[in-house]
């Protein structure tokens, strides 16, 4: 009897429990689904008013005006509201880090021990359950690449879509990029030894940067040996992990901000004949021509910030994609602010479109722009006929954060819920305070 009573229990508390959960399991979409009559925000620069998009079999199938759909179809009214692809996060550790650095490392997986760990790949340490994952799709990012952090050579990335039961599942282009932490070229002072006053002998750094990056060189030129071989006498899983640098299905993610740095960059485009791509690049506004002239795509750091030297301009972080804009450089716009993870996006893109780039612009460089940065234009980053159905409706203006309210998400063609761990926590006390 008491065995009944439990089982009865169990059962009554069994919705209460599932409701607290943020982490909605996947969920196959069986029919078609059809949004119309919205503002549809290709991608591209182009705009269709009062438009219509069809997806089918997880795949968009027709872009335009009165389109029909079967009757089983999913109809959703998009009338008053603005219809985008999905966002992509550029560079981030989403699915690695759960909490900051004082949570311990439990919380934190970003990172491997060594220096040389091109074999290492972030995707196994992907954890799709992160509660971080549901807050960044209730502001329209559907897609993130995951990027390891530790070492010199840190290891390989992966872009993940952001509705997975597991880290194979989330996988959306495996290994794609060698990343690549450059060593900063002068002297940073240690600001806890200058407060008590105690003169550290330093040796000197920009020696001992260029000392690495030779040691990164030399690596490559053995890896590219060693693909030459027509047999190996031995695997070498680092140098097996970058092969695609030199057939161009990898690319190579260079972390630099300084001008310095980014002329180094560009040595290795020219000695390597890599693809290459600068994450940060703070500095980037000042060599852009070179950078467009060398194809070097840049992945802009964290727009809400202070400029990097003196004499910058205060809101030169802010001008910045119109700088890259203007000289044909090819450029995404990212969050790297540790406190929102991720989820101000739209918004630093938002701020860009304040300081000189069209607002189609400014989405472009969390869409499409992205998209071809991290390989993957082919099946996402726009809403095109044969493309992925990754997409978003707002009420509201995406870039803008007093007006966006995205109501309606769907990953490869699947409604995904919008719950999140936020939500829940302001239901929670609403509820507590008796508010409405």
């Amino acid at each position: 009897m008491k065995k009944i009573i439990l089982k009865f229990v169990f059962t009554l508390a069994l919705p209460t429990f599932l409701v607290a959960q943020d982490n909605v399991y996947p969920v196959k979409t069986a029919n078609d689904i059809l949004i119309e009559n919205a503002t549809i925000h290709i991608g591209n620069g182009q705009v269709v008013e009062k438009g219509s998009v069809l997806v089918s079999k997880g795949k968009i199938v027709a872009v335009g005006v009165g389109i029909v759909a079967s009757k089983s179809a999913t109809i959703i009214d998009g009338s008053g509201k603005h219809l985008y692809p999905g966002l992509i996060l550029s560079s981030s550790t989403l699915g690695l880090v759960e909490m900051g650095s004082g949570a311990g490392r439990p919380m934190n997986d970003a990172s491997e021990i060594g220096e040389m760990n091109s074999n290492v790949r972030s995707i196994v340490a992907y954890n799709s359950d992160s509660k971080v994952i549901n807050t960044l799709r209730s502001n329209g990012i559907l897609l993130a690449n995951v990027i390891p952090q530790g070492g010199t050579l840190a290891g390989l990335s992966t872009v993940v879509q952001l509705d997975a039961w597991n880290w194979e599942d989330a996988a959306y282009k495996m290994d794609a990029g060698v990343n690549f932490n450059m060593p900063e070229l002068f002297n940073r002072p240690n600001q806890f030894a200058a407060m008590l006053g105690i003169q550290l002998q330093q040796n000197d750094p920009t020696k001992q940067a260029l000392e690495t990056i030779e040691k990164v060189k030399v690596f490559f030129r053995e890896a590219k040996a060693y693909q030459a071989e027509t047999k190996h006498e031995a695997s070498n899983l680092k140098f097996e992990a970058v092969k695609g640098l030199f057939t161009k299905s990898q690319k190579l993610f260079i972390n630099c901000n300084t001008v310095k740095q980014m002329l180094i960059a560009i040595d290795f485009v020219k000695e390597f004949g890599f693809s290459v791509v600068i994450i940060g690049g703070s500095d980037s506004w000042q060599i852009a021509d070179l950078l467009q002239k060398n194809n070097i795509a840049v992945i802009l750091g964290q727009q809400h910030s202070l400029p990097t030297l003196p004499d910058d301009d205060v809101d030169q972080p802010y001008k910045m994609a119109t700088i890259l804009q203007s000289k044909g450089v090819l450029f995404a716009i990212n969050d790297e602010d540790t406190q929102n993870r991720g989820r101000n996006l739209p918004f630093n893109a938002g701020t860009a479109a304040a300081y000189g780039i069209t607002k189609e612009e400014a989405l472009s460089a969390i869409t499409l722009n992205a998209a071809k940065i991290l390989g993957i234009d082919n099946v996402t980053g726009s809403i095109e006929v044969g493309k992925d159905g990754n997409l978003i409706l707002s009420e509201g203006d995406i870039l803008d954060m007093r007006s966006s309210k995205v109501t309606t998400a769907i990953i490869q063609g699947r409604l995904i819920s919008l719950d999140d761990k936020h939500k829940q926590l302001n239901e929670r006390y609403k509820h507590k305070y008796g508010l409405k």
